[in-house]
């Protein structure tokens, strides 16, 4: 394989002499010592050059406080198109924060502003609990159906998120699912009768007059003489197919025996109150909002 190669080796002689090689060999194959091409080379010297220069230039180098001799940084250049942004918004905040949310609702321009502001602060607050889109889960109330436990309206959705359910702010909202079970206030016997009437309320099924009268006794007060709800107390509907923790019996009973206490955040001091009526009118316009 050498002595075919010769002839293109520009290491090897007019007369056919042996080329000058490296030493190395693999299986009879030899690695000639000829020189890299001049245009690799230049492109190498090209690239060093380069890297040493944006070495300089740019946050790498120790003494630089990582700016670089050109003061630029990616975090100089996020603070920037933050800023650009938050001029752009002050355009509409101006406006936004001095309507009231009937006018809002009225306007387009800055209907749309709150609509996408409160959409981002949802998905970084909210979503989590209630879901993307605020179709809720187990627990969390489903924001896009209507069945509001204190209110659809923008000033009672307004009330909710700046001060809570069950929260630790002193005008939060306050309701108690009592533990019926827990607490001995029914027996067992008593607990599933009314799991067999709550589940009939939303197929219409009236139940016995024995289980009428122990629903009425016992929840009627909160949840409302059909099961309709009552908003003052954040009692939710029961003659609807849409159940906060579920309708299957086993979590029907759950519920009635251990009772419920879940707690919605207070937002007034983690969200500045522009923002806190963004998501109001975001919430808002989901598909439930009154």
């Amino acid at each position: 394989m050498v002595q075919e190669n010769k002839k293109l080796t520009k290491g090897a002689s007019a007369k056919g002499s042996e080329p000058k090689t490296t030493g190395h060999e693999w299986d009879g194959i030899k690695e000639y010592d000829n020189p890299d091409p001049f245009w690799l080379r230049i492109i190498f010297y090209v690239m060093l050059f380069f890297s040493l220069v944006y070495w300089i230039l740019y946050p790498s180098f120790p003494s630089q406080q990582n700016d670089g001799f050109l003061s630029w940084s990616q975090y100089k250049e996020v603070e920037q198109d933050l800023a650009e942004i938050k001029a752009l918004q002050e355009n509409y905040l101006s406006d936004f924060n001095k309507a009231s949310f009937e006018e809002i609702l009225k306007d387009p321009k800055l209907l749309k502003f709150a609509i996408a502001g409160g959409k981002s602060a949802f998905n970084n607050n909210c979503a989590v609990c209630h879901g993307v889109g605020g179709g809720g889960q187990p627990g969390y109330p489903n924001l896009a159906a209507g069945m509001w436990l204190w209110g659809g309206k923008p000033d009672d959705i307004y009330t909710t998120l700046k001060h809570g359910i069950r929260a630790n702010d002193d005008e939060t909202r306050q309701s108690q699912m009592a533990a019926f079970g827990k607490d001995g206030i029914l027996t067992n016997t008593q607990i599933d009768i009314l799991v067999d009437f709550v589940i009939g309320l939303h197929n219409g099924q009236k139940g016995s007059d024995d289980a009428n009268k122990l629903y009425q006794t016992h929840c009627a007060s909160c949840h409302g003489v059909n099961g309709e709800g009552g908003r003052e107390f954040g009692a939710p509907r029961l003659n609807t197919p849409i159940w906060l923790y579920g309708g299957d019996k086993e979590t029907v009973r759950d519920v009635i025996y251990n009772g419920r206490q879940g707690v919605m955040p207070s937002w007034k001091d983690r969200l500045d109150d522009s923002t806190i009526r963004q998501l109001v009118i975001y919430v808002h316009q989901l598909g439930g909002g009154e």
